[in-house]
């Protein structure tokens, strides 16, 4: 069961329907801001008079693209590639690359979608886009993987740019992957415009702390929203899904701010570890060897691995689901709030279903959306691009200061924006309304662009 619409956005959506008929996720995450714009229609008519919301759900430019590689056996592979560059009234199209076999078009249109209000959030002067491919690395020697790269990159170069848009990582995209891309763009430009991509390595351009970003930057922001309760991490246990980069470092923050993350999973199932997760060894598991969980349990005393089931039935005060999109059911959210979690941000891209989020409102939990509690890798790009600018680095503890104060600046930013329109306390509804006005004021300001 969804919330209705305003009448003027009804229409809007309808036509969203119709125009990208089959991209489920997409139609969900355009009606999830949808159902939070309803008091700033009445408030700013100027926005419908400029059709800016039918705009602003048009991507400006969607690119898909034929991906020929050779795997080790000499044979022709074929993928598809993409990228959607969805709003520049802000900057230059900025979001990451997913390499996943569940990647088409309506996941990068959703994700490029969410861009657009999350890039906004953090002040930073970047638009929205997204891309990707359906390639999965995942059991590909390091030779395939570059010769993918390199074919991919064959095409998206003459997309991309520092002032034109600026891709990243994301799920299947990581260090080696980033530079694999940024070789293949630096030899076929004859140039190193180290502004092209974020997420690059340190000794060739990157930042201190982007790495860490996202998973610090929502473990930042659910500590604001304690905070905003009188209450803090110390002692609180914590269960967090997934762990790939946004898991492995949102656990490295909660242990030192004082709380106890007690379970962690992968594709696989989940290990409960009452003791903490051992992070060290988390990380050989996971970075080092690209191992499964079932590696980590096998190798931790007092771990538990569960295959089947789910890892929100794990009691928990707080819930950092980092994992994927539409993880989060409303099974799931009905087992949490019998367990007594008290409050959940998302580390993923639209983790929670729309019936899990209703469930968690009705129970009273504090939710707060990806697009404001996980924008802190998007933000830490952004300064990496400022670096890159400049040519300056700065040292990790600054790096970390700045992103601390980048989420302050969100939550505060989206707790007064749900004041002023009428849902105190209501994350979601202030952070989509935030994001949005700030793009919406841009693009009047430009005309019909």
């Amino acid at each position: 069961m969804t919330a209705p619409l305003h009448p003027d956005l009804e229409p809007v959506f309808d036509e969203v329907l119709r125009r990208n008929a089959g991209e489920d996720e997409f139609h969900q995450a355009v009606r999830e801001v949808l159902e939070s714009l309803a008091p700033v229609v009445d408030k700013r008519p100027e926005y419908a008079q400029a059709s800016i919301i039918q705009r602003i759900c048009e991507p400006e430019r969607q690119i898909i693209f034929r991906v020929p590689w050779v795997d080790d056996e000499g044979r022709v592979q074929i993928n598809r590639g993409f990228r959607v560059e969805f709003n520049s009234a802000l900057g230059p199209y900025k979001g990451g690359l997913r390499f996943h076999p569940s990647v088409y078009l309506g996941i990068v249109k959703f994700l490029g979608f969410e861009q657009i209000f999350k890039n906004a959030l953090t002040g930073m002067p970047i638009g929205g886009g997204k891309g990707g491919s359906d390639f999965d690395p995942k059991g590909r020697s390091n030779g395939e993987i570059m010769r993918f790269c390199q074919s991919f990159m064959t095409e998206l170069y003459r997309h991309i740019g520092e002032y034109r848009d600026v891709p990243a990582g994301d799920i299947g995209v990581g260090g080696r992957e980033i530079g694999y891309l940024f070789g293949q763009y630096k030899r076929i430009t004859n140039q190193y415009e180290a502004g092209v991509l974020t997420g690059k390595g340190l000794t060739w351009g990157g930042s201190q702390a982007r790495t860490e970003a996202t998973g610090y930057g929502t473990v930042f922001f659910a500590d604001e929203m304690l905070k905003a309760k009188g209450e803090s991490f110390d002692g609180k246990r914590v269960v967090v899904s997934g762990s790939g980069n946004v898991a492995v470092y949102a656990i490295e923050k909660v242990h030192q701010l004082g709380g106890i993350v007690v379970a962690a999973s992968d594709s696989s199932g989940y290990v409960v570890d009452e003791a903490g997760i051992d992070l060290a060894l988390l990380k050989d598991v996971k970075e080092v060897r690209r191992g499964r969980i079932s590696d980590y349990a096998a190798e931790r005393s007092g771990a538990t691995l569960v295959s089947d089931g789910s890892i929100w039935d794990v009691q928990c005060d707080i819930a950092l689901p980092c994992a994927t999109e539409n993880e989060l059911l409303e099974a799931d959210a009905t087992a949490l709030a019998k367990g007594g979690v008290r409050l959940v941000a998302e580390g993923a891209n639209m983790p929670c279903t729309p019936a899990a989020v209703r469930i968690l409102r009705e129970a009273g939990v504090a939710y707060a959306p990806g697009k404001a509690a996980n924008a802190g890798g998007v933000a830490t790009s952004a300064l990496e691009m400022q670096q890159n600018a400049s040519r300056d680095s700065w040292s990790f503890e600054h790096t970390e200061e700045r992103l601390a104060e980048v989420m302050k600046g969100i939550h505060d930013n989206v707790l007064e924006t749900a004041e002023e329109f009428g849902s105190p306390g209501d994350y979601t509804a202030g952070a989509n309304i935030a994001g949005f006005i700030r793009v919406a004021d841009a693009m009047l300001a430009m005309g019909v662009i």
